[in-house]
């Protein structure tokens, strides 16, 4: 009912009647002693209390998915799936030895793995749509939890035709006269409330002339000379690139 916000398209896809499904809903709110859904003759919606008892509920049945698919390799059973989800950056640093372990321990367990940005993974594990992710450390991350299991060095990328790419030191002053290039997330990151911070502190907000949401973004536009911008190491990697990567003195 939380997904559909329909009661007769809910009643559908769970295979019983309108009002059925309208007991249930109402024992649960009785259970609960909270309400759930506001009803209208016009539409459906979720309560702060049913979006929060929606979010917990399907983070709960996730965890129940991964551990029953655990425990039944461990018991020798044939294991279905675990769906996991990863930001690129973890596609070749974290995920294939965090893959190696895992199917060396629970050789019987398939896992499908998905890329996506660090919303597009938060949001699908709350919906159940995976089990797990490798993500970057965001400020909102609803009633999920994270760890941390590796560091990313961030660099400066200029363009080979740019003069800084020759300098052999740069200093944030030396950006005064740059365009500057930076990322403009929905959900920032730790990494990116940190350069917005600097950029403040060292009278650079101005400077920011372009924004981006994805670092391929980003370094395709330092690449044709629009600007500069800071960047993850990972990106030394690519091939073809058209910029350099510099260290800077904070």
């Amino acid at each position: 009912m939380a997904e559909e916000l329909h009661f007769g398209r809910a009643a559908a896809k769970v295979s019983i009647t309108q009002p059925g499904l309208s007991d249930a809903i109402l024992a649960l709110e009785k259970e609960l002693g909270v309400q759930l859904f506001i009803r209208s003759t016009r539409r459906v919606e979720l309560t702060r209390a049913g979006a929060a008892f929606y979010e917990r509920s399907v983070r709960i049945l996730s965890e129940v998915d991964l551990s029953r698919e655990i425990a039944r390799s461990v018991g020798g059973r044939s294991a279905r799936k675990i769906a996991i989800g990863t930001v690129y950056p973890a596609t070749i640093g974290v995920l294939p030895s965090f893959l190696s372990r895992i199917g060396r321990k629970y050789p019987d367990i398939r896992m499908h793995i998905e890329s996506g940005t660090t919303d597009d993974i938060i949001r699908h594990i709350e919906a159940g749509r995976i089990n797990l992710g490798f993500i970057r450390p965001v400020e909102n991350i609803g009633s999920l939890r994270f760890f941390s299991i590796a560091h990313e060095r961030y660099l400066l990328a200029v363009a080979k035709e740019s003069p800084l790419s020759l300098k052999s030191e740069i200093d944030l002053a030396d950006l005064r006269s740059e365009k500057i290039i930076c990322f403009s997330r929905q959900n920032l990151s730790y990494s990116e409330r940190y350069f917005a911070e600097k950029f403040e502190e060292h009278d650079l907000t101005d400077n920011v002339a372009y924004t981006c949401d994805d670092t391929f973004s980003l370094v395709s536009l330092v690449s044709a000379g629009l600007g500069i911008g800071f960047v993850p190491e990972w990106t030394q990697d690519l091939p073809n690139r058209g910029f350099e990567l510099k260290k800077v003195r904070r």
